[in-house]
C-alpha cells in the first residue's frame, strides 16, 4: 500500500534493506580549502588593524602621559615650565651676567643607564611641551618607555663636544613628531639640576641611518674632536618609516645656573 503524498514510504526492499534516497536529496557539503583560508585571512588581517592601532594611538597616549608624570616626579625641574604657564605668566628671567658662552659648566657626574638627569623644552613646539631626557639609546629601556634618549659618550648638556639625544617621531609619545617645523635661530632649552643650556638651531639634513658622524664631537667631522659645543637631533624619517633619519643640528647659545630665574627665550612665542 503506498504512503499518502508528502509521508515518506517506511517499506522496505524485497531483500529488506532501505530504500535507494530520493533523487533530490541535498548532498552533504566538505570543508572547503579556499574557505577556509579565507577566513583566516580575514582573521589576520582584524588582528593587524588591532596593532596597528595599538601601536600608533594607544602607545602613543600611554608614552605622552607616562613621560610628563616622569617630568612632574623631577624634584628640581622648573614647576613653572612644567605647568606650561612661561608665556602668560610674570616670571623671572636669568639675568644677562649669569649666561656663560665659553666655559664648561659645573661636572656632574654621568649618568647612569635608562637614569633621566634632564628635561628639554622647545618654544617653537608650544609653551607646554617639556620631555624627560633619558641616558641611553635603546627603544626597548629609553626610547619607547621614557621618551627621549641620549647617546652614551655623547657630551653632556653645556659641555664642549656633541650632546647628542634621539627621539621617536611617531609612537610612544612622538616626542619629535614636528621636528619638520623648526627653523634656524629656534632656541632648543635644555634644564638638568644644576644648569639651564639654551641652544641654537643652525640646520637640519636628511641621511642614511649608517651615518653615524652626525653625532660625533663635532657633527660630521669624526676626525676633529670636539671644537664647539653642539646638541644633536636624530629621529626616524619619514613619518611611519625608519628608512632614513631627520638630523637637526644646533650650537650652544650660553649656559646658566639654575635657581636665578628660567631662560628668556621660554616666553617668548617664535614667529
Amino acid at each position: 500500500m503506498s504512503a499518502p503524498p508528502g509521508v515518506a514510504s517506511d517499506e522496505s526492499t524485497p531483500s529488506g534493506q532501505p530504500g535507494p534516497s530520493p533523487a533530490h536529496a541535498a548532498p552533504r557539503r566538505g570543508l572547503s580549502v579556499v574557505g577556509v583560508l579565507g577566513e583566516l585571512l580575514i582573521l589576520a588581517g582584524a588582528l593587524l588593524g588591532l596593532y596597528v592601532v595599538w601601536e600608533l594611538f594607544y602607545t602613543d597616549v600611554q608614552g605622552d602621559r607616562a613621560q610628563r608624570e616622569i617630568v612632574e616626579e623631577l624634584a628640581w625641574a622648573e614647576p613653572d615650565v612644567v605647568e606650561g604657564d612661561v608665556v602668560t605668566t610674570d616670571i623671572e628671567t636669568i639675568p644677562d651676567d649669569l649666561k656663560v658662552t665659553d666655559e664648561d659648566p659645573p661636572e656632574m657626574a654621568y649618568p647612569s643607564y635608562t637614569e633621566t638627569f634632564a628635561t628639554m623644552m622647545v618654544p617653537r613646539w608650544g609653551d607646554d611641551y617639556v620631555r624627560p631626557i633619558s641616558e641611553g639609546d635603546s627603544r626597548r629601556d629609553v626610547l619607547d618607555p621614557l621618551g627621549i634618549g641620549h647617546y652614551p659618550d655623547t657630551a653632556l648638556p653645556g659641555e664642549l663636544g656633541n650632546f647628542a639625544i634621539s627621539g621617536h617621531r611617531t609612537t610612544y609619545g612622538k616626542p619629535f613628531k614636528r621636528v619638520d617645523e623648526l627653523q634656524e635661530g629656534d632656541a632648543l632649552v635644555v634644564q638638568t639640576e644644576g644648569i639651564w643650556a639654551v641652544y641654537e638651531v643652525t640646520g637640519w639634513e636628511i641621511v642614511d641611518p649608517s651615518a653615524v658622524e652626525v653625532v660625533a664631537p663635532t657633527p660630521n667631522q669624526p676626525g676633529a674632536g670636539a671644537t664647539g659645543r653642539f646638541m644633536t637631533l636624530t629621529t626616524c624619517h619619514p613619518l611611519y618609516s625608519a628608512a632614513e633619519r631627520w638630523i637637526v643640528y644646533s650650537e650652544l647659545k650660553y649656559w646658566a645656573p639654575t635657581g636665578h630665574g628660567i631662560p628668556s627665550e621660554l616666553t617668548e612665542v617664535p614667529a
